[in-house]
């Protein structure tokens, strides 16, 4: 049940152009390697990401059990476990793009200094990276009423699952207190799919599509590698872009973002890009937004 939850999210597919807001160094690094660098969704957005879903989980169960749920324990320990699992779980990594590769708010994230750009890819491009790496590609869900209507399927979801799997004590601790972690173990993947794509209404503006890898539940057997992040080290994978007989990666318009210098940062780029043998099929433009650094 909780898979069919997970393919229709991610059954949608993108029309417009998909853009990815960067930094110069990212920039380099892209066209250099012809690879995104996925992160960990728990470290996306200073942990954020996966908080947004428990905190719904954990109103719908404090709603159900208000109404006299007649299994408070089952509820309970599937809270107890989501908790957990955010930071101990299951690895799973993602990037985002935008359907807008103008906005005032991604680039005060990504311009200090002037340093911005988002890189426009035809969505059939992205969708053709995707699927060749086993990653699925789906479109953020901000709106409060239809997050709620989602995880109220999900715990129904779980709710059928247990029904299935009668209290059984975990296989590696018989005398567990806590016989239904062995059954939430079966969704985890799904539950984190799930998560992936629910963010907070605030970032509505984004427009955001997220491409999402499998579940990783061995990282030191996986393609898994790190970098340094704002305030610790962040785990990544790989995404890679398509390119046949070495063609450069497919570029379909670049916005380069506000900065002080737009003649020359703009010839720059454009001299950066061709030199690379990268041409945009729709060129690249300046943002049009007046710098203001402070």
């Amino acid at each position: 049940m909780i898979k069919d939850i997970t393919q229709r999210l991610y059954a949608d597919i993108p029309r417009e152009i998909l853009y990815h807001y960067t930094t110069f160094s990212g920039l380099l690094g892209i066209v250099g390697s012809r690879a995104l660098w996925a992160s960990d969704i728990r470290y996306m957005n200073d942990s954020a990401e996966l908080k947004h879903t428990a905190d719904l989980i954990a109103r719908e169960i404090s709603r159900r059990i208000a109404a006299g749920h007649p299994n408070p324990n089952l509820l309970n320990q599937f809270l107890d476990w989501v908790s957990h699992r955010i930071t101990n779980g299951h690895l799973l990594f993602g990037a985002s793009f935008r359907s807008n590769g103008n906005l005032l708010s991604q680039w005060r994230g990504y311009s200090r200094l002037g340093k911005g750009v988002s890189l426009g890819f035809n969505p059939a491009y992205i969708l053709k990276c995707a699927q060749a790496q086993s990653f699925q590609i789906g479109k953020c869900i901000y709106d409060p009423d239809e997050q709620r209507r989602l995880i109220v399927r999900v715990v129904d979801a779980v709710e059928a699952l247990v029904g299935q799997r009668p209290e059984v004590p975990d296989s590696d601790n018989p005398c567990s207190s806590l016989p239904y972690h062995a059954a939430f173990q079966h969704i985890e993947g799904d539950l984190l799919r799930i998560a992936a794509v629910l963010k907070h209404p605030s970032f509505e503006e984004e427009a955001e599509w997220r491409i999402v890898s499998p579940a990783i539940t061995d990282y030191l057997n996986s393609p898994v590698l790190f970098r340094e992040g704002a305030s610790m080290l962040v785990p990544y994978v790989e995404f890679k872009f398509q390119s046949e007989n070495g063609r450069p990666i497919a570029l379909e318009h670049v916005f380069l973002g506000p900065t002080p210098n737009i003649n020359i940062s703009m010839n720059s780029l454009n001299m950066y890009l061709r030199k690379n043998r990268v041409t945009p099929a729709r060129g690249a433009d300046y943002c049009q937004i007046p710098f203001r650094h402070k």
